[in-house]
C-alpha cells in the first residue's frame, strides 16, 4: 500500500482542541463491518453495542509530565521532553535546542533537581542522566504533562492534569494517552457491568512515536518504534476464558491492540512483558481483537493503517468523510469510533 492511500484532508477546525465537556458525551460513530453501516450514537450509549461475556481490554497506562523546563549555568534555556526511562535515573530525550547543549552539559531544573545532557543518540535523542533515582516522582512536581503538538497551549491548563489520563491510569510510562480510553466514566462503567460485559487491563506505555508520520512511499518500508508492555496472567486468563465462552474481544485503542496482538499465539493470549515493535497494516489478518473502540487518527499514520487492516480502507475512509461532514472532533480530544 502507497503512503497517499492514508492521506485525507481535515479542516484544522476539527481538531479538538479542549475535550468534550463531560466524557462520555463525546460523539461516537459506530461503523459496521458485517453490513457496512455507518451510524451515529453518544458514547453513554457504547454499552448497547455490545454482548454479555464480551470482553473489554483496556491500556492502564499512565501519562507522565515528561516535559521539563530548565537552565544552563549560562541561563540559556533548555527544554527537556523524557522518552524512555533506561534505568533508574538515566533517560532517553529530545533536547531543545540540542545542538547549543554540549555533552555533559547540567542543565538546572525546579526543585533544585540537575539534569545532565550526554551524547547525541540516533534519530536525534540525548541520554539525560538526573541526580535523583525516582525520577517519576520528580516529575510530578516539575513536570509539564506532554501534550499532543496540534494541541495549541500557551500555557499548561490545569484540568488538562485530569482529562489527559483515563479514569483508569494507573502505570506510569507513557508519554501520551491512550485516547480511546478517555471517553469512558464510572456511570458507562455501571451500564457495562449491568449488561454482563467483562473488561481487564493491560498495559502498554505509548511512545512520543505514535505521533511519528510515515514517511516512506510504502507501508512496506515504515517502522513503529518499539513500547514497553505487560500482560498479567490474569488478563490473559480472562481473554482466553472471553473467547471459550463465545464472547468477544472489544480492544479499547490501537494500543491495547497492539498488545494484544502481540501476545496472541497458537490461538490463545499469552501473559508476558517487555518492547512490542508490533506494526499492523494491510492485509494483515487479526488475531486477537474481535471489536475495536478507536478515536479519529491523522492522515499518514501508523494508527490509521492499523484501522484500515481491522476494517478495510473503503469502510475507514468512508466513515471518516462521514464525520468531516457531520464536524465530528478529531484526534486526541476529539470523538470516538466503535468498529464492530
Amino acid at each position: 500500500m502507497h503512503v497517499d492511500d492514508l492521506h485525507y484532508e481535515l479542516p484544522e477546525s476539527l481538531i479538538a482542541q479542549e475535550p468534550c465537556p463531560h466524557r462520555d458525551q463525546s460523539r461516537m460513530l459506530v461503523v459496521n463491518r458485517a453490513d457496512g453501516t455507518i451510524t451515529e450514537d453518544v458514547f453513554a450509549n457504547q454499552p448497547n453495542y455490545l454482548n454479555a461475556g464480551d470482553c473489554l481490554a483496556l491500556n492502564d497506562t499512565r501519562v507522565i509530565r515528561a516535559r521539563l523546563h530548565g537552565k544552563k549555568v549560562t541561563g540559556g534555556k533548555v527544554e527537556i521532553f523524557l522518552l524512555h526511562e533506561e534505568r533508574p535515573g538515566e533517560w532517553t530525550a529530545l533536547v531543545r535546542p540540542s545542538a547549543k547543549v554540549k555533552p555533559g552539559c547540567p542543565v538546572h531544573l525546579a526543585g533544585g533537581v540537575v539534569a545532565t545532557v550526554g551524547d547525541v543518540l540516533p534519530e536525534g535523542r540525548r541520554l539525560v542522566s538526573f541526580d535523583t533515582p525516582d525520577v517519576i516522582q520528580t516529575l510530578e512536581t516539575i513536570g509539564e504533562l506532554p501534550l499532543p503538538p496540534y494541541i495549541h497551549r500557551d500555557t499548561q491548563v490545569d484540568s488538562d492534569l485530569r482529562r489527559y489520563q483515563t479514569v483508569y491510569a494507573a502505570h506510569h510510562g507513557a508519554v501520551a494517552a491512550p485516547t480511546a480510553g478517555l471517553h469512558f466514566t464510572p456511570e458507562v462503567f455501571d451500564a457495562l457491568d449491568a449488561k454482563g460485559v467483562n473488561r481487564t487491563t493491560i498495559t502498554l506505555h505509548v511512545g512520543y512515536g505514535t505521533f511519528k508520520p510515515i514517511s516512506a512511499d510504502t507501508l512496506e518500508e515504515h517502522y513503529v518504534d518499539p513500547e514497553d508492555f505487560f500482560v498479567s496472567e490474569a488478563a490473559a486468563g480472562t481473554l482466553n476464558a472471553t473467547r471459550a465462552q463465545g464472547g468477544r474481544i472489544v480492544a479499547v485503542g490501537t494500543t491495547a491492540t497492539r498488545a494484544l496482538e502481540t501476545q496472541y499465539r497458537d490461538g490463545a493470549f499469552c501473559p508476558g512483558e517487555g518492547r512490542t515493535d508490533k506494526y499492523i497494516y494491510p492485509p494483515y489478518t487479526y488475531g486477537g481483537v474481535d471489536v475495536l473502540q478507536t478515536n479519529f487518527h491523522l492522515p499518514k499514520s501508523s494508527l490509521l493503517a492499523l484501522v484500515f487492516a481491522f476494517a478495510g480502507r473503503d469502510l475507514i475512509m468512508e466513515a471518516y468523510q462521514h464525520a468531516i461532514r457531520e464536524k465530528f472532533r478529531f484526534y486526541s480530544y476529539g470523538d470516538v469510533m466503535l468498529i464492530l
